[in-house]
């Protein structure tokens, strides 16, 4: 496997090469795609990494995505499955839905295969799968939805969590209402509304999606499902929504998850192709990118003239 630095002089030497990488990087998808048995293959990246000063919409899943996955899927025969290889912050849990139920429209097997990272929105996506391919290094995330505030983006579970509080100290001590009022006012009572069905919405997607793929024929699956739901829904458990769910806690959790290293060839392939992704964003205004293993692709820039699609 050539390494980061490999790859840098290999397109970089005499000025920098986008071509040639793009080419580089359907090529390691080729690969991918013989080593899966002839699966189709996608590679969905964001330059969250590179760029994270770029609006949501530059790096996030978003609405706007399908439009790239339905550019790639374009022709691909259906019957083989698709590997869904995954690098992202995560994003909107609608954009998540709608991709997820476009592509299992098409495909009756899907795995996904994380490199790096596949956090939030990222994370409900590879539990939409059948199974799940990790690294040592790979990473899902918790999935409560962040909502935008006033004061900035929060855990819809915090929200809840600050109403339930200042009730409790209220009815304990109803000196305690001057303090909370304000604090309480700035929110609006429509936040409280609006961050339970936001956590029941993505929480109850992931558990359809677990119990009718991921653990599909397993006893009690229904169970199962809910119960990793609500775990990584639940953000007094993580502490952060940024917090490390690895290969290890996937499989304590009970999800369907394969080692990368079983197989040195892909673990090459992925992780050249997961190289050379980060270099294009690096180099180029290139800040998402959608690529297929038939050789079409979608990429976002950070300017109009860096979006083009193939």
């Amino acid at each position: 496997m050539p390494s980061w630095q490999d790859l840098v002089r290999l397109y970089g030497t005499s000025g920098f090469d986008i071509d040639g990488l793009l080419e580089r990087l359907t090529t390691e998808l080729q690969r991918i795609a013989a080593l899966r048995d002839d699966r189709m293959v996608i590679y969905y990246g964001s330059a969250f990494l590179q760029h994270p000063e770029l609006p949501n919409i530059h790096l996030s899943i978003m609405p706007e995505d399908i439009n790239g996955y339905m550019s790639c899927v374009h022709e691909m025969d259906f019957s083989k499955g698709l590997t869904l290889v995954l690098h992202t912050p995560g994003g909107s849990p609608n954009a998540a839905e709608t991709i997820v139920k476009y592509l299992r429209s098409k495909f009756d097997d899907i795995e996904v295969i994380v490199p790096a990272y596949a956090m939030s929105a990222g994370t409900m996506v590879a539990l939409a799968a059948d199974r799940v391919i990790m690294g040592r290094q790979s990473q899902l995330g918790p999935i409560d939805p962040q909502m935008r505030t006033a004061h900035g983006t929060v855990s819809a579970h915090a929200v809840i969590d600050q109403f339930v509080w200042a009730k409790a100290e209220v009815a304990e001590d109803p000196g305690t209402v001057s303090v909370w009022a304000p604090v309480l006012a700035a929110h609006g009572p429509s936040l409280l509304s609006e961050a339970k069905n936001a956590l029941n919405y993505g929480a109850a997607l992931v558990t359809e999606w677990l119990e009718k793929w991921m653990f599909a024929g397993n006893q009690d699956a229904s169970n199962r499902a809910l119960k990793v739901a609500n775990y990584l829904s639940d953000a007094s458990q993580h502490g952060s929504h940024g917090r490390r769910v690895d290969r290890e806690e996937a499989n304590q959790l009970g999800l369907v998850v394969e080692e990368l290293e079983q197989s040195q060839d892909l673990q090459d392939a992925v992780l050249t192709a997961y190289h050379a992704m980060t270099i294009l964003f690096e180099n180029t205004g290139i800040s998402k990118l959608i690529l297929s293993s038939t050789d079409r692709n979608w990429l976002k820039g950070r300017r109009p003239q860096d979006s083009a699609t193939n």
